[in-house]
C-alpha cells in the first residue's frame, strides 16, 4: 500500500498555532503506534475495557487491506482513524470504524485531514466507497459528514452497538446513521473543493428536526432524550424506507433540520 504523508498547514494562528501546526498525517506502523492509538481511544470515549477496540483489530485492519492512519505531533499520536476492508456487490469498500482526536487538538482541522488522507489512499487502491456510522443526534457530526465531506446517509441502525460504557453515549441506545462517502462522485468533489453554494432541494424533500440542546438533554434528562431519540428513529426509518437519503443539514430556530430527498445514484 502506497500513501503519501500529509503535512499541509492547519492555517491556525495565535496561541493555538503551536499546537495545531506541524501535524503529520501518515499510516501507523507496528504495535507501539497501535498502542498509542488505543490511548487516544481511551481518552476520547473513556470506555470500560469491554468496549475498547483492542490491538489485534488494529493489526488486522492494517494487514488485510484496511487502514490505520495517525495524526502525529512530533512523536505523539494525537488522533487516528481506523478502517476495515469490506466487500459488497462484488466491489471493495472500506468501513471506517473509529476516528478520534484528543481534546487539546480539536478545532485544528485534524479530523478533516485524516478523512482526506483516507480518501486519497482508498482512491490510489481503486476503492471508491468509504462508509462509517455516526450518531444522528449530534448535529455537528452530521454537518461535517454531509456538508463538509459530501457523504449521504440511506441506512439507520437502531442500537447498533448496544448500550456501551462510554460516557459520550450517556447509556442511550447507540442508534446510528450510516454515512456513505462516494469518493469519486460530483457531490463529493464539489464539497471538497469548497463549493458550498446554497443547495436546491427537491420539491419532495422532507425534514427531521434535531434540537440544539439535545446533547445536554442526554446528560440532564436521559428519559426525555430516549423519547426524543425514539421519535427521530421512527421518522428516519419511515423516510429511508421510502427510498429517501439524508443529503444535508440546515439551521432552524432551535437547532438543525436534516434534509432528506429521494435517492439518486451519486
Amino acid at each position: 500500500m502506497k500513501s503519501r504523508a500529509a503535512r499541509s498547514p492547519s492555517g491556525v494562528k495565535g496561541p493555538r498555532a503551536e499546537i495545531c501546526n506541524g501535524i503529520l498525517i501518515r499510516p501507523c506502523h507496528g504495535i507501539e503506534e497501535f498502542k498509542a492509538c488505543i490511548k487516544v481511544e481511551r481518552a476520547v470515549w473513556k470506555s470500560a475495557d469491554i468496549d475498547v477496540v483492542p490491538i489485534p483489530l488494529f493489526v488486522i485492519a492494517s494487514e488485510t487491506g484496511g487502514q490505520v492512519i495517525g495524526a502525529f505531533h512530533g512523536r505523539n499520536v494525537v488522533g487516528f482513524t481506523m478502517a476495515i476492508a469490506g466487500w459488497r456487490d462484488r466491489k471493495p469498500f472500506l468501513h471506517s470504524h473509529m476516528t478520534a482526536v484528543l481534546d487539546r487538538y480539536r478545532d485544528c482541522g485534524i479530523g478533516r485531514r485524516l478523512k482526506l488522507f483516507q480518501r486519497e489512499d482508498a482512491l490510489a487502491r481503486g476503492i471508491s466507497l468509504i462508509e462509517w456510522t455516526f450518531d444522528p443526534l449530534i448535529a455537528k457530526n452530521a454537518y461535517f459528514n454531509l456538508m463538509r465531506l459530501g457523504a449521504v446517509a440511506r441506512r439507520y441502525l437502531p442500537n447498533a452497538y448496544g448500550i456501551t460504557t462510554s460516557p459520550l453515549h450517556a447509556a442511550l441506545p447507540t442508534d446510528r446513521l450510516v454515512a456513505e462517502w462516494h469518493l469519486r462522485s460530483p457531490r463529493v468533489r464539489r464539497m471538497l473543493a469548497g463549493k458550498h453554494a446554497t443547495p436546491v432541494f427537491s420539491k419532495k424533500a422532507a425534514r427531521i428536526s434535531i434540537a440544539a440542546n439535545l446533547e445536554d438533554t442526554k446528560r440532564s434528562d436521559p428519559a426525555k432524550a430516549v423519547r426524543r431519540q425514539s421519535e427521530i428513529r421512527a421518522q428516519f426509518m419511515r423516510l429511508l424506507g421510502k427510498g429517501y437519503a439524508a443529503t444535508a443539514v440546515a439551521p432552524n430556530q432551535s437547532g438543525v433540520d436534516y434534509i432528506l430527498e429521494p435517492w439518486k445514484e451519486p
